[in-house]
């Protein structure tokens, strides 16, 4: 399937979290081997976790930053596109803009600010799915509040929070922020002709897209798939659910488990 064509270069969100991320690691990999499941390997990981650091990385950069070659499963080679090596120069240089500035910091800092302090906020977070986007509208209900979210594309997320959160945020219309989702909080079907969007039932949501890869198990499929604008979003079929890759899917989501993050 091709992906729709990006033009926004967002390398401030891609490399937001600590240089050294293992994202940026097996992107590396990548370059150097001309492979993704070699990458994996050298990075210690496994080639779906390979695949889903390739598509966060995308999703954040905007871009396009590796392209494949068709091989057999689990085979064919990988390149960075122009955009990936131009990340990897950018995540060079400020990793050692950083390792610069710690240096000199070191015996200045507090206690309170020694290098697990630090640590922490760059802190990283298990939920596979980052998606870039806008807050577009905040409806307030009681202590609560519903914060629609424009993804890229024009996809339209919820996310229902507290009132206490939007205003520790400051969220408005237009702040760009990066909205998280549990792949284990996302439901995958195969796409009915009825739904069309978000807000398919109360407090759930619909996002229709075609799958790009599924991992089959006992307790479920795992399914990646691919909205219009190009974004990934990772979720859940049942097991035996019999999707295949290019089917045509429905990713719903309850609002309650979206989770708004500020970029860096």
């Amino acid at each position: 399937m091709k992906p729709a064509a990006k033009t926004s270069l967002s390398f401030d969100s891609a490399l937001s979290h600590e240089p050294a991320d293992k994202r940026i690691e097996i992107l590396r990999l990548i370059g150097e081997s001309g492979s993704i499941s070699q990458a994996g390997r050298e990075a210690g990981v496994s080639y779906k976790a390979a695949w889903q650091a390739i598509d966060t990385l995308t999703n954040l950069a905007g871009v396009m930053l590796v392209q494949r070659a068709v091989g057999g499963a689990g085979g064919g080679g990988a390149s960075l596109t122009e955009a990936g090596s131009q990340l990897l120069a950018v995540a060079g240089q400020l990793a050692e803009s950083r390792r610069q500035v710690l240096a000199q910091a070191a015996g200045q800092l507090q206690p309170a600010m020694a290098a697990p302090a630090l640590g922490r906020i760059g802190v990283r977070t298990s939920m596979r799915n980052q998606l870039p986007c806008q807050v577009e509208r905040l409806s307030a209900q009681g202590q609560m509040v519903r914060v629609a979210l424009r993804l890229a594309g024009g996809d339209l997320l919820v996310s229902r929070i507290t009132k206490a959160s939007a205003e520790l945020l400051g969220l408005k219309k237009g702040l760009a922020v990066l909205a998280l989702c549990k792949a284990t909080a996302v439901q995958v079907t195969a796409q009915a002709p009825d739904v069309d969007g978000a807000l398919a039932a109360p407090g759930r949501q619909a996002l229709n897209g075609r799958v790009v890869r599924i991992n089959r198990g006992a307790s479920g499929d795992e399914v990646s798939l691919q909205l219009a604008s190009g974004l990934q979003l990772v979720g859940f079929a049942a097991a035996g659910s019999g999707l295949k890759s290019r089917a045509a899917v429905t990713a719903h989501v309850d609002e309650s488990a979206v989770v708004i993050a500020l970029e860096a």
